[in-house]
Formats: structure tokens, C-alpha cells, sequence
């Protein structure tokens, strides 16, 4: 009786170790079962919630599933990372977001958790440089004109960013030490007020992304000198780029990602993942894209995208700690 019980009792042992180790692929199995929501910590119409809505319209029909875009905007994104912590890890919830959240944010404000640690970034849907743009009054039509016009106006140069500690700052930090200038930052709660006042000349330049400058460009309201992407933007092709002009250190690169947690389960990363590779070659996804003046994301696996937020994340805090930067 003693044995049979005791074979009774590994039989079930055996058979739990069994089930327990394979729910993960069970769950991925029957996945998605139910709506889909990408979380986006940004207001609606704004580019990451475009790119967002753009994306879950053709992962509806590769799922399954009603693909929804729910916006938690405030905080920098710090609001939509946090619903998405809360969420249950059953790949019913994901996030549209800037790697930024991760790279800048965590050294431009005091964060209650670590989201190098807390979020995992599955792929990347879309990529961007920032440009240096100029008030049309300002009398340099390059940036060569432009450092030694500011060397000439030794502290009556203020510069525009779109927020404290962001690479929006950081930037001219750069471009002072590596052009020997002497720009005064001059901090914005966002972009459209950066801009307001770069167009009525309170500033005399900018750091943003080109999207939100090309419509003062077409106005003849503002001039773009640079850019920080690898290559020039179709956006802006006669505008050269930081490395073209010698300024190596300043291409950086911004990007569009989707993010989940470490510990979602991993078959359920994986099929996100592949889903969401599939929509980006959607071809009106890909027009809608560029038409915002991004370039497509690749396909860096996720390990290789956070080992990329690492090295952006070590060169902000660098930047910030050489001015003696604090998070707020």
C-alpha cells in the first residue's frame, strides 16, 4: 500500500513538474485569446501614438485579435510604464514608447523603479536623428556661419530643448564643448513651446526632431543647420549631417519601440514579436512612416537593443554629470 502510494505521489509530482513546465508555451499556444493593448505614454496625435495606432491596425488581422491603443500620457512616459507594470503578464498588455524613457528620462527625473531592469524592449518600429534649427533671423545659414557667429556673441546664445536632461540638452552641451561655444540652455516643458519661441527669436536654436521642425521650415519661419542621424534625411536632404561637419560624437539616433517585461513569458515575446516584424514590411505602414519623417526600424533582436540603451544611457549620464546636471 506504502509503494503504491508513494508511486502514486511521484506519478503526480512528475506530472505537475510536467504541466508547470510547459504553461508558458500552453499560454503562447492559445494567445492572443482576448483584445490586444499597446499602451502609449503620449497624447494622441503625437508621433509615437501614430506610430502606435499605424502598427496595431495591421497587427488586428495577424492576431486575431482587436489590437487597441490606449494613450496614458504624463510624466515623460513614465504613466504608461507604470500601467503596463501593473498589467497582468498574459500578452494582453504592451507599450509603444521611445527608448528614451530608458536611456534619458531616468537622468532627467527621479524614477520609482529602474526601467533598464523593468522593461524589455521587443522591437524597434521606427528610428529618427534630431536636427539643430535656427531662427531665420539668426545671420548664419550653416553651422560653420552659426559657431563662429555664436563665438562672435559670446553669451547672447540661447539654445532650445524640449525638456531638462534630455538628449535635447545634452546636445548642445556637446556641441559647446566640441565647437569651443558658450550657448545658454534654456529648458521647455515640450516641444511646441521650444519651437513657439524659437520662431519668435526668445531663442536663437533648437534641438528637435524634424517632424516637428518641418513646418516651420516650410513656413520660412525657421532654418535647420544639422542633423544627429548616420545619414541625411529624406525629410531634409540638403541638410548635412553632425559627422559630415566633424562632429563624430554628436550622430545619435532616436527610436520608436515596442516594450513589454522581462517577465512576460518568453513564447509570447517571441510571437509579438514576430507579428510586429511582419506588420512593419506592410507597405502603408512603411509609406505612413516615412511620412513622418522616420526611417524604418531594424531588426535588432531585443538583447541587442538593450545592450543599445546601456551604451546611450552611460553617455547621457556622462554628458549630464560633466554640468553638474541633477535629476529633478
Amino acid at each position: 500500500m506504502t509503494q503504491k502510494l508513494s508511486r502514486r505521489v511521484v506519478a503526480a509530482a512528475a506530472l505537475l513538474t510536467t504541466l508547470v513546465g510547459a504553461t508558458p508555451a500552453a499560454l503562447a499556444q492559445n494567445w492572443p485569446d482576448k483584445p490586444v493593448r499597446l499602451v502609449v505614454g503620449a497624447p494622441a496625435g503625437g508621433g509615437v501614438d501614430v506610430a502606435a495606432r499605424v502598427l496595431a491596425e495591421r497587427l488586428t488581422p495577424l492576431l486575431g485579435q482587436q489590437v487597441i491603443v490606449d494613450n496614458k500620457p504624463g510624466a515623460a512616459g513614465l504613466i504608461g510604464a507604470g500601467d503596463l507594470l501593473k498589467s497582468p503578464r498574459d500578452g494582453s498588455t504592451f507599450m509603444v514608447q521611445l527608448n528614451g524613457l530608458v536611456s534619458e528620462i531616468p537622468h532627467a527625473v527621479k524614477v520609482p523603479f529602474d526601467p533598464m531592469k523593468t522593461l524589455r524592449p521587443l522591437a524597434e518600429l521606427s528610428r529618427f536623428g534630431l536636427v539643430m534649427a535656427a531662427n531665420a533671423q539668426v545671420p548664419a545659414n550653416s553651422l560653420p556661419e552659426f559657431v563662429n557667429y555664436s563665438k562672435a556673441n559670446k553669451g547672447k546664445i540661447n539654445y532650445a530643448s524640449y525638456s531638462a536632461g534630455t538628449l535635447s540638452h545634452t546636445l548642445g552641451v556637446e556641441l559647446n564643448k566640441a565647437a569651443g561655444l558658450d550657448m545658454v540652455h534654456i529648458a521647455y516643458k515640450g516641444s511646441p513651446p521650444a519651437l513657439q519661441d524659437l520662431m519668435g527669436g526668445q531663442v536663437q536654436v533648437s534641438f528637435d526632431a524634424a517632424g516637428n521642425v518641418e513646418p516651420h521650415v516650410k513656413s520660412g519661419r525657421v532654418k535647420v543647420y544639422a542633423t544627429t542621424s548616420p545619414q541625411r534625411l529624406p525629410m531634409f536632404p540638403d541638410v548635412p549631417t553632425f559627422a559630415e561637419l566633424g562632429y563624430k560624437d554628436m550622430t545619435e539616433i532616436i527610436w520608436i519601440g515596442l516594450w513589454t517585461t522581462p517577465d512576460m513569458p518568453a513564447p509570447i515575446q517571441q510571437k509579438m514579436r514576430e507579428a510586429t516584424l511582419k506588420a512593419l514590411q506592410d507597405p502603408k505602414l512603411r509609406e505612413a512612416y516615412v511620412k513622418m519623417g522616420w526611417a524604418m526600424g531594424g531588426n535588432a533582436t531585443p538583447d541587442e537593443l538593450m545592450a543599445s540603451l546601456k551604451t546611450s544611457s552611460e553617455k547621457q549620464a556622462a554628458a549630464l554629470q560633466a554640468i553638474g546636471f541633477k535629476p529633478e
